[in-house]
């Protein structure tokens, strides 16, 4: 095992790097311009070069932070963390790569992975979650910004061990009384993927003891969300096929048993791609949480996804998923990974919501000929009705994305972040043709972000589900890092 002290160095910021970002269109079936805003610069043989999978994004402000994996590495993590960040809205951007992680960044793991970004507004840190991976011990670390993002320090290590799936949140609203809590969500995998959860209230400087929630909680690709009262409401992809959610009242001291969102109906994504029916969850000003995930229940026979929709009726009970309408249930599109993004100023009927997610426009493909195209989606009530789709980039062949043990990967989740009344920004990867064994899968972002307009698409509810059967219910699953 790696000694925990030479984890815990002494902090120290390194550059970003030099504000230059590639302008570059869409590919030509999609059509919005997209902004390149990072690329894979490390040459270690170990990983699938030049790649980058799977970001998150977080907006506060006029500031938006991504991180995500750079130089993807086949049997799990990659070559490091790297970052994007924007402080004047999504009009410019600046990038780099965490410190102190891998050696490619002058740490000591072999390789870095799972990323996700909060932003403390109490301690005014920025925050990075990751795993540092060195053969069997995947510790969850957190890297610290105190200047907006734009330098990051050596990580601080949150928990050691066996560990996947870690997620990240803080408590932003200064009337509650956790302001400036901030709480990591991860499972341990070598005990069944049980899940834990430790708070700092320190901006990440130092983190506490690792608490279980009560009752059964075994499940990865948990989403902490923090309500305007203080509470935290934690959405999971349980390994019995549902989606189930815990909380906190007491500002992380202790945790609630677990409650059942909804059951999955899911349909594999063909061709060997890397896809799961993982939840991304988001809360409004009211405190109402919205989690998405992909199934197959509006759809006789299960041969392929919609993104659905689920709303919390409180903070322990849930309406039944709708189907998010992006195009009739009677195609031949599979819709996967969605990424959910709320305007945090509104709220129920005016909420403003931004959805991002992956798709295959013929879901009976096969590895030689499935395309994956990433598409968008938005509400501005709620979810109650949607705009009319619209694709963002591809089609990219599977042969344009590093392959894993798993499968094909750009990512085990994606992420959406809207800024309060203005645009949805989702920063994505998008593939074009490699040279050689060279691959070319970036990180963009729409060019100036993506309107939130709403239309008149109307959700179906469940009363209109088909009775599709569960593809995978109780499917045992493996680490996914």
């Amino acid at each position: 095992m790696h000694p925990r002290s030479s984890l815990l160095r002494v902090a120290v910021a390194v550059p970003a790097v030099a504000a230059v970002v590639l302008m570059a269109a869409a590919p030509a079936a999609a059509n919005v311009a997209l902004t390149q805003v990072s690329t894979d610069p490390y040459t270690d043989a170990q990983a699938q070069h030049q790649s980058e999978v799977e970001p998150d994004t977080f907006a506060f402000g006029s500031t938006i932070v991504s991180a995500f994996q750079v130089g993807r590495v086949s049997g799990g993590g990659s070559s490091n963390i790297g970052w994007a960040r924007s402080g004047d809205g999504g009009a410019t951007w600046t990038n780099g790569f965490l410190p102190g992680i891998t050696t490619n960044g002058g740490g000591t793991f072999g390789q870095a992975s799972d990323a996700s970004v909060a932003f403390d507004a109490k301690h005014n840190v920025w925050l990075i979650s990751s795993l540092g991976i060195s053969g069997s011990t995947v510790n969850v670390l957190t890297s610290r910004s105190t200047d907006g993002g734009l330098t990051w320090s050596n990580p601080v290590t949150t928990a050691t061990g066996a560990n996947d799936k870690n997620w990240i949140v803080c408590d932003n609203t200064s009337t509650s009384a956790f302001f400036g809590n901030c709480y990591t969500e991860y499972d341990i995998t070598s005990a069944g993927d049980s899940i834990r959860m430790r708070t700092s209230t320190n901006g990440g400087a130092t983190w506490g003891a690792a608490l279980a929630p009560g009752g059964s909680h075994t499940g990865l690709g948990g989403q902490p969300v923090v309500l305007p009262n203080g509470h935290v409401v934690v959405p999971y992809l349980s390994l019995a096929d549902t989606i189930r959610s815990f909380r906190s009242t007491n500002g992380g001291a202790s945790w609630n048993s677990t409650v059942q969102v909804a059951t999955i109906s899911h349909h594999d994504a063909n061709g060997g791609l890397r896809e799961e029916a993982l939840p991304s969850a988001e809360v409004d000003a009211a405190g109402t949480v919205y989690v998405s995930w992909s199934d197959c229940r509006f759809r006789s026979g299960c041969p392929s996804n919609d993104v659905v929709l689920a709303k919390s009726t409180s903070e322990t009970t849930w309406a039944a998923p709708t189907r998010v309408p992006i195009d009739a249930t009677t195609s031949t599109v599979d819709h996967f990974t969605p990424g959910i993004g709320v305007d945090r100023s509104t709220s129920g009927t005016s909420a403003r919501i931004g959805m991002t997610y992956y798709f295959y426009p013929t879901a009976s493909c096969t590895a030689a000929t499935c395309v994956l195209d990433v598409g968008f989606i938005s509400s501005t009530n709620g979810g109650a009705s949607w705009s009319t789709a619209t694709q963002l980039a591809g089609p990219m062949p599977l042969t344009w994305i590093p392959n894993t043990s798993q499968g094909r990967m750009y990512g085990d989740y994606i992420s959406t972040s809207v800024f309060n009344g203005g645009n949805a920004y989702p920063v994505l990867a998008v593939a074009t043709a490699p040279t050689g064994s060279t691959l070319h899968l970036a990180m963009s972002v729409p060019t100036g972000g993506l309107a939130v307009t709403g239309g008149t698409n109307t959700a179906a509810g469940a009363a209109a589900a088909a009775a599709a059967p569960a593809a995978r219910a109780g499917a045992v699953r493996t680490t996914a890092r």
